[in-house]
């Protein structure tokens, strides 16, 4: 047995796997990063990989990973992406809302009649559409909260409520907007040196590449401080050289697309949204109550969080993101119609469930559900490049969720932590036999209640 380098309340010696791949487990969250974790994102880099050998072998180029390409997939899927932000807080709380892609469109609609037919500024008109927005969170989010009823049921009378008020403000006809709208929807980040090359999108990749690197010093900093188990700097390295390589590289192939496109603003809005939220949900007591709720509601009303404020505002936080995405597809498309919105909450769901959320909650990240959106977004684009019909398009599609979904509940149900647990099983045992015997649990006797007296098994709740 190796020697032990901690131990635990009940006596047990701990030992700690290091140096070597061990160590990359420490690459992303602190070492606390789950194979489930790598898994969705190494899905990805294996979708947009093969897609890109693919097009290369039918096509003669590889299509994926062209600056036109990427600029359509961020055009084409960051509302979609902006609705998973909202969706999986409203999934970590164990809801569900069917209604986001009709708010989209109600809202849609509102916003482009206010332009066209009452004249308001698109500013005052974007300001309307988020006021829309939140009055719908409002009222959905009443019945939910305080009320009772399944966010389930409201939200499915919320998709027919909002997808006929919208047929009836604009008669089941289209309505369009003006074009200084269309640029938070179809607009890019402007060329500063009228050249082909892009140097404001080329400086928001170096800004984003700084930032990796001041993150990670200043978490190392912060570790050293308090005392906190390090992961060894070759690993922090590899971590900066590959997200910040990641980023210079997209960057560059967004600054070298066709002359007159860029970085889409509606790529700018996701990025801030994403950073927004990746603070709310992790450095806040509001993104704390959030999860203390999903994860047991009741211990958390027994600890002081008042669970219906978060629900009431995680409703109306949903609507709202709903609205903006409605508006910046009606921008991209240059008019509002009777079909908007149809299928974009059953995107984004599945965005959230692929980026690993649990169905039953309390476990869900912003950039889980950023990931699983793309697999989906590159998953559809690559099929479509490779003029796969839409029938097989929705028939892999809905296998994709299907199995994702299907085996990490079946690999929970068998005690493992994640899609990969399986996999994992022996490693897990080797280092358990390496701790040595524990001493059992005490089974205290029962004394007449209903309670079974044999210990349960933890890993199967």
């Amino acid at each position: 047995m190796t020697t032990p380098t901690g131990a635990t309340p009940t006596g047990a010696t701990t030992t700690e796997k290091r140096g070597g791949l061990a160590d990359l487990r420490k690459m992303f969250g602190n070492g606390q990063s789950t194979l489930r974790q790598f898994g969705i994102l190494g899905s990805l880099v294996v979708i947009i990989a093969l897609f890109q050998l693919l097009t290369w072998l039918i096509k003669g180029t590889g299509l994926t990973l062209s600056s036109t390409n990427l600029i359509n997939v961020v055009n084409q899927y960051s509302y979609i992406l902006i609705l998973a932000i909202g969706m999986v807080m409203v999934i970590i709380m164990g809801h569900i809302d069917l209604s986001v892609g009709s708010v989209a469109a109600f809202t849609g609609i509102i916003v482009a009649k206010a332009m066209s037919d009452w004249n308001l500024p698109w500013p005052l008109a974007i300001v309307l559409g988020l006021l829309v927005g939140a009055a719908v969170g409002a009222w959905q989010g009443f019945w939910v909260a305080y009320v009772g009823v399944p966010a389930f049921i409201v939200t499915l009378a919320g998709m027919l409520i909002f997808r006929g008020g919208n047929q009836w403000i604009g008669q089941s006809t289209t309505t369009p907007v003006p074009v200084e709208f269309t640029y938070i929807g179809a607009g890019y980040l402007p060329d500063v040196a009228g050249s082909a090359f892009n140097y404001a999108t080329m400086a928001l990749g170096l800004l984003g590449a700084a930032w990796i690197v001041y993150n990670e010093l200043r978490l190392r900093s912060v570790q050293k401080k308090m005392g906190s188990p390090q992961a060894p700097m070759w690993v922090s390295v590899v971590k900066i050289v590959l997200l910040a390589g990641v980023i210079l590289w997209a960057a560059w192939l967004f600054a070298t697309g066709r002359p007159g496109t860029s970085f889409p603003i509606s790529g700018i809005i996701l990025v801030l949204l994403v950073i927004l939220y990746s603070f709310i949900t992790r450095s806040t007591v509001f993104g704390r109550h959030i999860y203390a709720v999903g994860g047991n509601r009741l211990a958390a009303t027994l600890s002081g969080v008042k669970d219906r404020r978060v629900d009431f505002f995680v409703m109306m936080n949903m609507s709202v993101l709903a609205s903006l995405a409605g508006m910046i597809f009606v921008a991209r498309s240059t008019a509002s119609g009777p079909q908007d919105g149809n299928g974009w909450e059953l995107d984004a769901i599945a965005a959230v469930f692929i980026g690993g959320a649990a169905v039953s909650g309390g476990i869900g990240t912003v950039i889980g559900s950023i990931i699983g959106g793309l697999v989906m977004a590159f998953l559809n684009n690559g099929l479509q490049l490779l003029g796969v019909g839409a029938d097989w398009v929705q028939i892999i599609k809905g296998m994709v969720l299907l199995l994702a979904v299907g085996v990490d509940v079946w690999s929970k149900s068998q005690g493992r932590p994640s899609i990969l647990g399986l996999w994992s099983s022996r490693r897990r045992r080797a280092r358990l036999e390496e701790q040595g015997p524990t001493e059992p649990p005490a089974v205290v006797p029962s004394s007449g209640t209903n309670e079974s007296s044999e210990p349960r098994d933890v890993a199967r709740l």
